[in-house]
């Protein structure tokens, strides 16, 4: 019998009135932290929401550990609840994040009550495992604001300046081992299996995205609670590539 994994307690950080009826969670990718949600949580914000996002563990100030499977991640957001212990309105999830709150989602349906993915890693192809490697690989050996800048020269100062920190903060041997003990890398399962209304904002094939083409296809027809949209234009992580686009995208999806 396979143990269940241990969770630990993720830091938080909010933007909004904490006393707001509408509470959301933001959950970032692989090698960031829950300060680079900050575009959303702003955006939140302004439109009367209550917005927390978390370090996932091994990540900025979150707990380090030895497990970085997926179910991991997976446990930790499902024992981060809203104040009171109630389920969320709303949780963000990208890439590495929209994988964990998938998981999180399918296993405990009343976590949260709506979900959106971005770019989210439901499976990572042998292709796109080895883009995410090599750009892991060159974050950690240049941490340098122009590094990347040189790289990003479209993104705002802070994406820049939160990139260095949650590089700085985290955890190299974490991040590391996220690729090593996810393989393979798959939670179309869980996401057959997610009951509540949940929306996909893609990346532009065109730039970079890792669900796209066939694969979001599988993932679309498997269950019909998912739908999807495209922000055009913008790489692997819109909020910071195309961010009014992106944020319009959201507004739009929780409108409906």
């Amino acid at each position: 019998m396979t143990a269940r994994p241990a969770p630990v307690t993720l830091p938080r950080l909010h933007w909004g009135d904490p006393s707001s009826p509408r509470r959301v969670l933001l959950v970032h990718g692989l090698g960031s932290s829950g300060a680079l949600m900050w575009r959303y949580g702003v955006a939140l914000a302004e439109d009367g929401w209550s917005a927390t996002a978390v370090d996932l563990r091994g990540h900025g100030d979150a707990p380090r550990a030895l497990d970085y499977t997926i179910a991991a991640y997976a446990a930790d957001l499902r024992g981060t609840r809203p104040e009171g212990g109630d389920a969320w309105d709303l949780v963000v999830g990208h890439s590495l994040g929209g994988a964990s709150s998938t998981l999180a989602a399918a296993d405990a349906p009343d976590w949260t009550r709506r979900l959106v993915l971005v770019d989210p890693a439901i499976f990572l192809r042998d292709r796109d495992a080895g883009i995410v490697r090599r750009s892991q690989e060159r974050a950690f050996a240049d941490n340098r604001a122009e590094a990347v800048r040189e790289e990003h020269p479209h993104w705002h100062p802070h994406d820049i300046e939160l990139k260095v920190d949650a590089v700085a903060r985290g955890s190299r041997w974490a991040v590391e081992q996220t690729s090593a003990q996810n393989s393979p890398w798959d939670v179309r399962e869980a996401a057959a299996r997610l009951t509540v209304p949940t929306h996909v904002i893609g990346s532009d094939p065109d730039v970079y995205s890792i669900f796209d083409g066939e694969l979001a296809d599988e993932v679309l027809r498997a269950n019909p609670a998912l739908t999807m949209s495209v922000v055009r234009g913008a790489g692997h992580s819109p909020h910071r590539d195309k961010p009014e686009a992106t944020m319009r995208a959201l507004r739009e999806v929780i409108a409906r």
